[in-house]
């Protein structure tokens, strides 16, 4: 104990070179704590970008190239699935749900998605998640547009807002649907998914839009369609007819598009789901792949697991470069302590006393950097990670220490520890080689 507080006395009397090494040693913590939180964080995202879908089926192409389209909205497909197509799998035994979906367009940068109201039904994200509304409800005309929460927070939009679609992905807008408004009636809650970046209309409205036709044209044919049924069904039971029209009013919403992007599947049971996979991927009326989420996403970050792998580097460098300032830090104040530790000795201190008291200081300026990195992480993580949820889609979890994460602590306390022994055996030598050595 009187070696503890000796060298806590030692590291206030010198506590300009201290701080600064302890600073360095905080910062390298906190990096390394953050990195790997927004790694492991970053895989749970990413792997929760679609929860609950069994089959995703597009247009043939690579498996992952199909992911990445259709989940993602990163890249495109060359080609599309006749609606001919779509209907006849869906239509299958076991199908549970099915959500078309339609891409190639943009609004200001972001991806418009042409879907149905099914898609507001069955698509899951993170664990089995559904959407939710922040205001607003799905679309219920064909010129109606549900935005996810970062286009409308980006955009400064709000319900009942018009927009105009552009053609084309991305920033590069071939031609402006100017003749076809879309009117702002939902706004999704955050999910941390592509989703927060999609505007969403009816599918219908896709072909509308490429069609040339109005939609105040399409509002009265709807309207008339209506009231033909209405009229035909007077002697018909209230709900029966409430029915038929929710039924009618989804097909309205669907339309008969020649081909869309791709499309969801969710079935009864998991022998469904590879059955009617080999099916697909053996169709013969046109070529279609069929893949499963949640292996193609395992997949696809096991390409990336090199980029785990430099971000741990990375840390581990940052870790001990601060650890080698401190031996250098430590070193050089060595020589000026001479004086010190000859005093020590005058006074009855042995050389391994002053080799105990070197290597206590130089784990108490690990252990206190070590600290001040785990506060810091926490201040950085909490400010960070809203940033995070919403231009990088990455859901950081705030929480305590967890059993790995104390043990990258203990292996820096370790290697802080180990590197003090260095200057901890020169202070034992020059106490023997100042002539002060104590005989037995």
């Amino acid at each position: 104990m009187i070696l503890a507080k000796l060298a806590y006395k030692s590291l206030l009397n010198r506590r300009a070179s201290v701080l600064l090494t302890l600073f360095t040693i905080a910062i390298s913590v906190m990096l390394l704590l953050s990195i790997e939180r927004v790694r492991i964080d970053a895989k749970s995202s990413f792997s929760n970008t679609i929860s609950g879908t069994d089959l995703i089926v597009g247009a043939r192409t690579g498996d992952i190239q199909l992911l990445l389209s259709s989940v993602f909205r990163i890249g495109h497909t060359n080609n599309g699935v006749s609606w001919k197509s779509y209907e006849y799998i869906t239509s299958q035994r076991g199908v549970k749900w099915s959500i078309p979906i339609s891409l190639g367009d943009s609004h200001k940068g972001q991806a418009v998605l042409g879907t149905t109201l099914d898609y507001f039904s069955h698509y899951r994200f993170a664990k089995k998640q559904n959407l939710t509304f922040n205001k607003g409800h799905p679309f219920a005309a064909i010129n109606e547009v549900v935005l996810g929460s970062e286009v409308a927070n980006k955009l400064g939009y709000k319900l009942n807002d018009s927009i105009v679609i552009s053609h084309g992905m991305g920033n590069t807008s071939f031609h402006h649907h100017d003749d076809n408004p879309f009117k702002i009636v939902g706004i999704l809650n955050p999910t941390g998914t592509p989703v927060d970046k999609t505007l969403h209309i009816p599918l219908a409205a896709i072909d509308l839009i490429h069609g040339g036709s109005s939609p105040v044209h399409a509002e009265h044919a709807e309207h008339a369609e209506h009231a033909e049924h209405a009229e035909h069904a007077e002697h018909a039971e209230h709900a029966e007819h409430a029915e038929h029209a929710e039924h009618e009013k989804h097909n309205d919403l669907t339309g008969h598009p020649k081909q869309i992007t791709a499309f969801l599947m969710g079935f009864n049971s998991p022998l469904y789901t590879l059955q009617i996979r080999r099916n697909i991927n053996q169709y013969k009326q046109e070529a279609l792949l069929g893949i499963m989420p949640t292996v193609t996403l395992k997949e696809l970050w096991e390409m990336l697991a090199i980029v785990e792998k430099i971000l741990l580097l990375f840390s581990a460098v940052v870790v001990l470069i601060s650890l080698l300032g401190m031996l250098t830090t430590l070193l050089a104040n060595l020589s000026q302590r001479r004086r010190e530790l000859a005093i020590l000795r005058s006074v009855g201190a042995r050389p391994w006393h002053l080799f105990t008291l070197i290597s206590i200081e130089s784990l108490l300026t690990t252990l206190l950097g070590c600290l001040a990195g785990s506060v810091l992480y926490y201040l950085a993580i909490f400010s960070a990670g809203g940033y995070l949820q919403s231009h990088a889609g990455i859901s950081v979890n705030i929480t305590i220490l967890s059993y790995y994460e104390l043990g990258l602590i203990g292996v820096i306390m370790a290697a802080g520890f180990i590197i003090g022994l260095i200057p901890a055996t020169r202070a034992y030598f020059y106490s023997l080689s100042d002539g002060m050595s104590i005989k037995a």
